[in-house]
């Protein structure tokens, strides 16, 4: 009954920029942390932001200074402006978010099906 759909993956140059989305759609009441995640192959799913209803973020240490998450709760969707990429930003990034369906209900954890970025070097 929700889904989260990622968009704005792709290939680049090293040092080139890619803005990613992902929007939730369904039977959404609210929507607590949102967040992004990536693994590249061979390895474990790793934090890299994740931005709270009130606006404070947190990143890995990895991306601190070259990435931006925000959000936009009139159209439910987090997106990651990701700048100065590296080879080693190489993952599929995952969306995932904390969302409550309907009122008196706690919230649940989502995830999307993943895109792929993927930095030349």
């Amino acid at each position: 009954q929700v889904q989260l759909v990622e968009s704005g993956g792709g290939l680049v140059q090293a040092g080139g920029s890619l803005r990613l989305s992902c929007a939730a759609s369904g039977s959404i009441f609210s929507i607590g942390v949102m967040g992004w995640y990536r693994q590249a192959p061979g390895k474990q799913r790793e934090l890299v932001a994740t931005i709270t209803s009130g606006g404070s973020t947190n990143y890995a240490d990895s991306v601190k200074g070259r990435f931006t998450i925000s959000r936009d709760d009139a159209k439910n969707t987090v997106y990651l402006q990701m700048n100065s990429l590296k080879p080693e930003d190489t993952a599929v990034y995952y969306c995932n978010a904390a969302i409550v369906q309907n009122y008196g209900l706690g919230y649940m954890n989502y995830w999307g099906q993943g895109t792929q970025v993927t930095v030349s070097s």
